[in-house]
This record gives structure tokens, C-alpha cells and sequence, in this order.
């Protein structure tokens, strides 16, 4: 029976495709190969067009070297993937629909100036930072009226459920993992009520992200339920480019109250109820007031690109409790439908700004040379920079990549530390008392380049200093690696590098 199972399994079907597409492929390949050889001259011609340039316009130059290498070694079959997977891009649905209507989204991103020139009276030689996240990237500022960090999913979970049992007219949620068990059973039984009483529930998760702990009609089960629900990006057995990038927020909205985001999603080892890679170190964090519009505007932009339901957002808009500014809040979001490297750029932001200290969680460490220059120059600029990441890992093959940029960094006066207890999937930044963003991209190529994001910076909160206190007491539980332990043989170094190239597919 179990055999059968298998056989029949979504899974096995995805497989089944991709290899009979790839054979199809393949092929047409051989045969045009055969019969017209000036295709084969053609493609090879383009190959060297289309690798420069690809090295003129690319931003990231080490995510797209293993396209270079591609087309390179293998220019007719590479330079007709490109193209291919190109086409794919353009000519895809649920491409054109988000890119459309995450533009229409933007009229909602308001910003009020006399925030800006608050915090430009606050802090001038942050004003680069603050204009940036507001102007470029299009995510306002507010004053922050209520912020909280739990430094475990196993705190913020009850807070969350707590929340949820107060909603009087909506729930959005919108998470990379969905998984049946303690957690999702506890939240499950709050939207079920909450729909029977008439609200507007919702529900997004991935379903790339989602597709072993799911079933294929678990939408449809929900929505027998009364809540709304929309797999994001729904796998296709057809390949193409556009199944690459996948929805990595975490994301909960509450009336327009109050948001939950942070780095933990809905299944049962972020809060510690199952233990698959030892104590799993994650964060939740809890936001109220005007910051809140931020999540919401994020959330129905991608509900209302796969399901156009919603003409105006602002009746969504709830009156934001007024209380007593604690600093300033950012909600911003990452996509890859544009040029604007906006998480990346946060990111090296805080570590050319830090005079003091810049602290990070990242469960992986795959990075491009700029992000490794930054960490580098800010270490030799006097600041103390530590990274803190798995001492259990999760994808072997993954952790050994980030171990690979252990030695560079060290060497550079970076510190590293592996969480002993277990898996770190926490994504922080905090720097010098005054400065943090709290999110869900990691420092890889896939949530800084391929992935929809999302993050929270926090400027000149008291909360910062329990970011910062979190870390520091992981620290206590951690193992700062040596320099000789990150030191590897010849042959090991060559295996790491090649695994490089291909990281940006892992």
C-alpha cells in the first residue's frame, strides 16, 4: 500500500515530467543538431552575446556565474535554456500578475514628512539609510508605537494566538511553511471559529514550500471551512524560471491592528514541540500602529495578484492606537520583479554605518564579494562583527558552502559562531543600540535575489537593546570557530569552490 502511495504521489508525478521533459528537450536538440547546423553556429554566437551581457548588466555578478559557466562550457544547450527559461519569465501569468499589481500597490506606501524630518533631526549621518528604505525602495516610515521581540517561536506563539482570539472583523496570513500539527492545529481552530463568526479569513502559504508537509487539496479544504486560501505560485510539472522564486514571507495581520512577522514558520519545530535539528533558535516579533498598513498592503498584494477580489485597499485600514513613539519602524518587502536589491542593500547599509558593534543571525552564509567586502571593511573599521549560525545544520550540503566562507571572514577580523544547542533560523541585524531589522532573508543568494521577502527595520527603539541581549546570550551557548578550524586540504578547497557556483540552486 505504502508502495502504491509512492508511486502515485505528487512527488513522483513532478519528477515523472521534469524527466520527460528534459529528455524531450534534449532530443530536439540532438536532432536540430543533426539535420541544421547553422542553428548550432546561431546559438553559439548568441552564447557569447548573451554571457557579455550578462556580465555588463548583471548586479550580482556571483548568482549569475553559473549561468556564465553554463552558456560557457555548453553553449548550445545553455544559451536554449536561457532563452527558454527568458520566455517562460515574460510570457508567465503569475508573473505578469504580481509584477502588475505589486506597481498598483506602491499609491499605498505613503510617507509623512514630518516623520522623515524627524528622524533626519534624530540622526543625520543615518539619513542616506533612512531616505534610501523610503524613497527607492518605496517602504514609509513611522513612529513606532508598539514593537515587541520574543526571542523564541515557543514565546511568540501564544502572543499570536492571543491576538488572534481578539479579531473582530479579518485574519491574513501569509507563511513560506505550512505544516498539520500543535502549532497550525492551535491556529487552525481560531480561524475555523472566526470564519463561522463572519470574518474575512485568509490564508497564503507556498506551495514549493509547503509540498511535503500539504496535500495537494489542502486549499481546498479550508476553504470547506470558510477560509480563503491560495497555495502561492502553485508548482507546475512544465519547467520554467518563474517556479524559481518562491514566497518566503512570514506574515500574520490582525484587523489592521497588529502584524506578526519574524523568522519562524507555522509548523511544530519553531516552537520546539518536535526537535529535528537539536533547539531550534528563531524569533517572532509583534507590531502595533501605523506600521501595521505596511504588512497589510504587502499581504493583499499578493492575495489580489492570484486572486483579484479586493479594488481598494484602504478599507482594510484600521484608526492606529496612538501611544508613546519608541523610535521609528520600517515594514519593507524583497521581490524579484525588479532591479532594486532591497534587503542586500539594508543589510550593507547597517554594516557601513556601525561604529560599535553589528551583530548577526543568519541560518545559512552564501554571499556575494560585496557583502563579504562590507563585512570585512566594517571589521577593520574598528567594529565588532559577529555572525552567528547553525551548530546543527539542516542541509549538509548547504552548511558545508557556509562553513567555506569561514576563513575569508576571520582572516578579514569578522567572528563566527555556531549555535551549539542546535538550528539558528533567526535573520537579524542589529547594530550599535540604535539600529536592527528583524525578517525572513537569510544571507543567500536565493532570499536575496530569488525570493519574496520581507523585513522590519527599527530605528532608535528601546527593543533594540533585547535584540541585542538575545544574541548576546546565545553567545554563551555557542562556539566561536578558530582560524585553523575553518583552514581545509587542497582537495576540499576545490570541492567547496565548485559547490559555490552552483549555490545559487540550493
Amino acid at each position: 500500500m505504502k508502495l502504491l502511495k509512492a508511486l502515485f504521489s505528487r512527488t513522483t508525478f513532478m519528477i515523472l515530467m521534469v524527466l520527460l521533459q528534459g529528455l524531450f528537450v534534449f532530443s530536439v536538440f540532438h536532432w536540430f543538431g543533426e539535420h541544421y547546423a547553422w542553428i548550432e553556429t546561431v546559438l553559439r554566437i548568441l552564447s557569447i552575446v548573451i554571457v557579455l551581457m550578462i556580465i555588463k548588466n548583471s548586479k550580482h555578478l556571483s548568482s549569475d556565474m553559473i549561468w556564465i559557466l553554463l552558456i560557457t562550457v555548453f553553449p548550445v544547450p545553455g544559451t536554449a535554456i536561457y532563452l527558454l527559461l527568458g520566455a517562460n519569465l515574460i510570457t508567465s501569468r503569475t508573473f505578469r500578475s504580481l509584477y502588475s499589481m505589486t506597481e498598483a500597490s506602491k499609491k499605498y506606501y505613503l510617507q509623512d514628512r514630518h516623520v522623515m524630518e524627524e528622524l533626519d533631526e534624530a540622526a543625520p549621518y543615518l539619513r542616506g539609510q533612512f531616505h534610501y528604505i523610503s524613497k527607492d525602495a518605496g517602504f514609509p516610515f513611522y513612529r513606532n508605537t508598539g514593537l515587541d521581540y520574543y526571542p523564541l517561536g515557543d514565546f511568540g506563539y501564544p502572543v499570536m494566538l492571543e491576538e488572534m482570539k481578539k479579531a473582530e472583523k479579518y485574519i491574513f496570513l501569509e507563511y513560506f511553511i505550512i505544516e498539520e500539527g500543535k502549532m497550525w492545529d492551535g491556529m487552525l481552530e481560531i480561524l475555523e471559529e472566526k470564519a463561522k463568526q463572519g470574518l474575512d479569513v485568509r490564508v497564503m502559504y507556498d506551495d514549493m514550500g509547503s509540498f511535503f508537509t500539504l496535500s495537494f487539496k489542502y486549499a481546498k479544504k479550508l476553504e470547506e471551512k470558510g477560509i480563503k486560501c491560495i497555495p502561492f505560485n502553485r508548482i507546475n510539472p512544465i519547467i520554467g524560471i518563474i517556479m524559481n522564486h518562491r514566497d518566503h514571507r512570514k506574515i500574520m495581520v490582525i484587523d489592521g491592528k497588529v502584524a506578526f512577522s519574524g523568522g519562524i514558520n507555522l509548523a511544530d519545530e519553531y516552537i520546539n514541540v518536535k526537535q529535528k535539528y537539536g533547539h531550534w533558535k528563531d524569533n517572532v516579533i509583534r507590531i502595533k500602529g501605523e506600521a501595521v498598513w505596511s504588512y497589510t498592503v504587502m499581504f493583499l498584494t499578493h492575495w489580489n495578484a492570484l486572486r483579484k477580489e479586493d479594488e481598494n485597499f484602504n478599507v482594510f485600514k484600521a484608526e492606529a492606537e496612538q501611544g508613546i513613539a519608541d523610535g521609528y519602524i520600517a515594514a519593507y518587502g524583497e521581490t524579484p520583479l525588479d532591479d532594486e536589491i532591497t534587503a542586500q542593500n539594508i543589510y550593507e547599509g547597517i554594516l557601513n554605518q556601525a561604529n560599535e558593534y553589528c551583530y548577526i543571525y543568519t541560518p545559512y552564509l552564501i554571499i556575494d564579494t560585496d557583502l563579504i567586502n562590507s563585512l570585512i571593511l566594517a571589521a577593520k573599521h574598528g567594529v565588532d562583527v559577529r555572525i552567528m549560525t547553525p551548530g546543527i545544520p539542516d542541509k549538509k550540503l548547504v552548511f558545508k558552502i557556509t562553513q567555506s566562507y569561514y576563513r575569508t571572514l576571520i582572516q578579514g577580523g569578522v567572528r563566527i559562531y555556531e549555535y551549539t544547542p542546535g538550528f539558528v533560523h533567526s535573520k537579524v541585524f542589529v547594530a550599535d543600540d540604535c539600529m536592527a531589522t528583524v525578517g525572513t532573508v537569510n544571507l543567500d543568494y536565493r532570499s536575496l535575489y530569488l525570493h519574496f521577502e520581507n523585513g522590519t527595520y527599527i530605528y532608535g527603539s528601546k527593543k533594540i537593546l533585547d535584540i541585542k541581549e538575545d544574541f548576546l546570550e546565545a553567545v554563551t551557548q555557542s562556539h566561536e570557530v578558530t582560524l585553523e578550524e575553518s583552514t581545509y586540504g587542497p582537495f576540499k578547497e576545490f570541492f567547496l569552490g565548485v559547490l559555490r557556483i552552483f549555490a545559487p540552486l540550493m
